[in-house]
C-alpha cells in the first residue's frame, strides 16, 4: 500500500498506464488428437481420461475466464504478459486467445515445439496493443542420465525480446524439470536448468548491462532453494563485473507461508517472477508489487483437498476446476509525461 501511494504522489499531474505481467501454468492444457511422438495418450479419446473436444473447449472457457481477470483489480485489463506452461502445441493457444473472454485482447502468440517428452511447452501471450517482439529464441535444457548416459528430454527456456511502449525489454519463460522421484534426488536436473537461465541473463548483461529481465515460470522449487539462488544471490557462479543477481519479490510470500501450488498439507511457491533490479528505479515502466492470484473460486470448495488449486475433474463430458496451480503476476507502471 505505501508504494501504491508514493507512486500516486509521484505522477499526481502525470498520465500512468498500470500494466499486468503474468504467469499461469494451465495443467496439462492439451489437444485430443494422438502425437505419436509424445506420451499424450490420456488426453486423447481412447486413452484414461477420454479426453475429446469438447471438454477442451470447457477447459479452454474456464482457462480463458481466469486469465482475463488476473490483475484487473489493480489495472483493470487482462494481463499485457501472460507466461503459460503445460500446453501440448500452437493450436490450442490458438483456441485460447479466440475464447469469447479474450478475443478482445488481440494477444499474439510466441511458441516453440520443445522436446519434452510428454510434448508440453512454455509459450508468451502479448498483447499486441502494448508490446512488439524484435527478438525470440529457444534454448534447450541438455539433460543425461547418470547410468545409462541418454539424453532425457525437457521443456527448452524461452527468450523474448521486445518493445514495451518503447522501452526494451527481456522475458524468459521457464518450466524446469519436476520433483518426481523426490527433491534431493531431482535437485541436479534443476540446478542445470538454473545455470542454463544464468547463463542467459549473463549473455542479455552482457550485451546490455542495464537490461531490463523479467525471468518467470513454474520453477518446481521455491525462492529459497539453491536453483533459485543462482538467479537472485551474488555468487562465484557470476562474473561480478558484469553479472547481477535478479531481485526475486516472492521471496517474502514464502515466508509468509504462501504458495501456489499444495502437496501432502504443504504450501509450495514454484511460480514465480523475478526481476532485474532496475525495475525498481521508477524509470521507464515500474514494478509496483506482486501477487498470487488465488480467488476462493479457484480453490477446490470441499474434501480433503479444500482450499487447494481447483485442478481439473473429469466426470464423463464434464470438467470441473481449472489448474492445480495458482497464477501469479506483478503490477507494473509506466508513466507517460
Amino acid at each position: 500500500m505505501l508504494v501504491l501511494l508514493l507512486f500516486m504522489n509521484k505522477i499526481q499531474s502525470q498520465e500512468a498506464h498500470l500494466h499486468t505481467i503474468a504467469f499461469y501454468n494451465l495443467e496439462n492444457l492439451f489437444d485430443p488428437e494422438d502425437n505419436p511422438k509424445t506420451i499424450d495418450g490420456d488426453y486423447t479419446p481412447a486413452g484414461r481420461l477420454g479426453w475429446n473436444e469438447e471438454l477442451l473447449n470447457q477447459k479452454i472457457d474456464h482457462l480463458a475466464s481466469v486469465i482475463s481477470e488476473i490483475g484487473k483489480k489493480e489495472t483493470h485489463k487482462a494481463p499485457l504478459l501472460l507466461g503459460v506452461a503445460e500446453v501440448e502445441n500452437i493450436r490450442v493457444l490458438k483456441k485460447l486467445i479466440a475464447n469469447k473472454n479474450l478475443s478482445k485482447q488481440d494477444y499474439g502468440i510466441i511458441h516453440f515445439d520443445s522436446p519434452d517428452a510428454r510434448g508440453i511447452d512454455v509459450a508468451l501471450l502479448y498483447q499486441k496493443r502494448f508490446f512488439i517482439p524484435s527478438s525470440v529464441k529457444k534454448y534447450p535444457l541438455l539433460l543425461y542420465d547418470g547410468k545409462t548416459n541418454r539424453r532425457r528430454y525437457t521443456r527448452d527456456q524461452l527468450v523474448v525480446s521486445g518493445w514495451l511502449e518503447e522501452e526494451e525489454i527481456h522475458v524468459l519463460v521457464n518450466h524446469w524439470p519436476s520433483r518426481r522421484g523426490g527433491q534431493r534426488r531431482s535437485e541436479s536436473s534443476r540446478m542445470a536448468a538454473g545455470k542454463l537461465q544464468r547463463k542467459i541473463i549473463d549473455s542479455l548483461q552482457r550485451l546490455q548491462a542495464d537490461a531490463k529481465i523479467i525471468s518467470m515460470g513454474d520453477f518446481n522449487d521455491n525462492p529459497n532453494n539453491n536453483s533459485l539462488k543462482l538467479l537472485s544471490k551474488q555468487s562465484s557462479y557470476y562474473e561480478k563485473k558484469i553479472s547481477k543477481p535478479l531481485f526475486n519479490p516472492m521471496e517474502y510470500m514464502q515466508k509468509m507461508g504462501l504458495g501456489s501450488l499444495a502437496y501432502r498439507d504443504r504450501w509450495f511457491l514454484f511460480d514465480q517472477i523475478l526481476i532485474s533490479k532496475n525495475w525498481l528505479t521508477k524509470e521507464g515502466a515500474f514494478f509496483l508489487n506482486t501477487k498470487i492470484y488465488n480467488p476462493d473460486y479457484l480453490k477446490n470448495p470441499k474434501g480433503k483437498y479444500k482450499g487447494y488449486p481447483f485442478r481439473n475433474q473429469i466426470t464423463g463430458n464434464s470438467l470441473k476446476g481449472y489448474s492445480d496451480h495458482f497464477p501469479v503476476y506483478m503490477v507494473i507502471a509506466k508513466v507517460v509525461n
